[in-house]
């Protein structure tokens, strides 16, 4: 993947993260690194790296941009030919990954509002992946999550189940 396509794939899911249900725009993007981070980035600039009329950024751009989007500031460079990010070893990358790939499902399930609110919440949560381990414990135990459901919503329609 290109730099230019990650920064674009980053401002998808950031909107997506904070409840805009669509990208954040470039302007958008550089308002709340000035808002949130006191620098700056010019809407140019950033369209210019997402185009790829810049191929490269500075390492004070790289680690603002890392910082703004919560990635490591190494994922902000051109992939090698034939890398391929599925061999991803390190745990903090793993958690990073899974929260991504929760985001894309929130997305695909937008017309289920219980649903899509449920996954990104997994998303947003500092340890998606133990949410999803303790899900799983509550399935193995046979109605529990009936149980929890009443307890937690009880007006929640039984017939919503899978």
């Amino acid at each position: 993947m290109r730099l230019g396509e990650k920064i674009r794939y980053l401002r998808e899911v950031e909107g997506t993260l904070r409840g805009l249900g669509r990208d954040l725009s470039q302007q958008e993007t550089t308002r709340l690194i000035q808002k949130e981070l006191k620098k700056s980035i010019s809407q140019s600039y950033l369209s210019q790296i997402e185009s790829g009329a810049r191929p490269h950024l500075t390492n004070s751009t790289r680690l603002l941009l890392a910082r703004f989007f919560k990635v490591h500031p190494g994922y902000l460079v051109d992939d090698p030919e034939g890398f391929q990010n599925e061999l991803i070893s390190d745990v903090g990358a793993l958690e990073d990954k899974l929260d991504l790939w929760l985001v894309s499902g929130a997305e695909r399930f937008r017309r289920d509002p219980e649903l899509h609110h449920a996954l990104l919440a997994v998303a947003r949560h500092s340890d998606s992946r133990l949410c999803l381990v303790l899900l799983g414990e509550i399935l193995e135990n046979p109605g529990l999550a009936e149980r929890l459901m009443e307890v937690l919503k009880p007006a929640h329609k039984a017939g919503r189940r899978s």
